[in-house]
């Protein structure tokens, strides 16, 4: 039976270190300090994480079979045995310096060998391990933060995700789970409106920044304003997303409203995400 976990995976490197640096070994991505509440460890003077630090954080697709675990990032897959040294590399077979293992119902790996697959640069400094990974491109232009905003009764509230890993993921959501083209509706707003059967509220704003803090695409998610009788919402989809950037509107999914939410919560646990702005009375 096979249990398939889709997340973001981060890679990171395994370094040679003594003891005491493994104890204070901070982790960074794309310039973010991980929150993790299990802190690397040092075995056979080589640092092991574990597989969930890394597989919400890179954007890879996790894959359990039996005994097997499979994890595949873009083109490259590496498929192993928890208390094996034996890998399968992209269809080669290679051997890990040190051996998986489980401890807490956590299955730790050593993480450089991660890093050097999945293409992520690493640098040691000081006790600190620095990961740097490929940033989302639109139109040209790397994608350094994406920006969410969403109003409440009274004032909003806007964060920022940093990490390019979440980034792609969203995006890749907005871009793939997208249903077909619709008209604009005739009523939309950032608030609900109790008034107009039919009638929308923005749930979300999505921009994605470029590094000089200009947007280079924008993403609004709209809900379907209720409660009203059904017969007066026949015909209506519960969810639209509309491209900003392009005026074009698209009927969503309840399924990708609840990826890209698992998502943000991710971000923020793991440290990625912060509020930068706070109005709400």
């Amino acid at each position: 039976m096979k249990k398939i976990i889709t997340g973001i995976v981060l890679t990171s490197m395994l370094w040679a270190a003594s003891p005491a640096d493994a104890a204070t070994t901070q982790i960074k991505i794309d310039d973010v300090v991980l929150k993790t509440d299990a802190a690397p460890e040092l075995k056979n003077n080589r640092t092991m994480v574990p597989l969930r630090v890394i597989s919400e954080n890179l954007g890879a697709q996790v894959q359990w079979s039996n005994s097997k675990i499979t994890l595949t990032l873009n083109k490259d897959t590496i498929t192993l045995n928890p208390d094996s040294k034996t890998v399968i590399k992209n269809g080669k077979t290679e051997q890990l310096e040190v051996k998986p293992y489980l401890k807490s119902d956590r299955i730790y790996l050593p993480i450089r060998f991660f890093a050097e697959t999945f293409g992520s640069q690493v640098d040691y400094k000081q006790g600190v391990v620095s990961i740097v990974t490929e940033p989302l491109l639109l139109e040209n232009e790397k994608v350094n933060t994406l920006r969410y905003e969403y109003h409440m009764t009274m004032g909003g509230i806007i964060q920022e995700i940093k990490g390019n890993a979440y980034n792609k993921a969203i995006y890749k959501i907005f871009q793939e789970q997208k249903g077909d083209k619709v008209d604009e509706p005739k009523e939309y707003y950032w608030h609900f409106n109790l008034d107009s059967p039919g009638s929308y509220y923005k749930l979300g704003q999505y921009d994605f920044m470029s590094i000089d803090n200009k947007s280079v695409e924008q993403f609004d998610i709209y809900t379907l304003n209720g409660p009203f009788p059904e017969e007066l919402l026949e015909g209506y989809s519960e969810y639209l997303l509309h491209n900003f950037d392009e005026n074009s509107w698209y009927i969503f999914s309840d399924n990708a409203v609840q990826a890209i939410q698992r998502l943000m919560n991710a971000a923020t646990t793991n440290g990625f995400n912060k509020i930068i702005s706070n109005t709400v009375v």
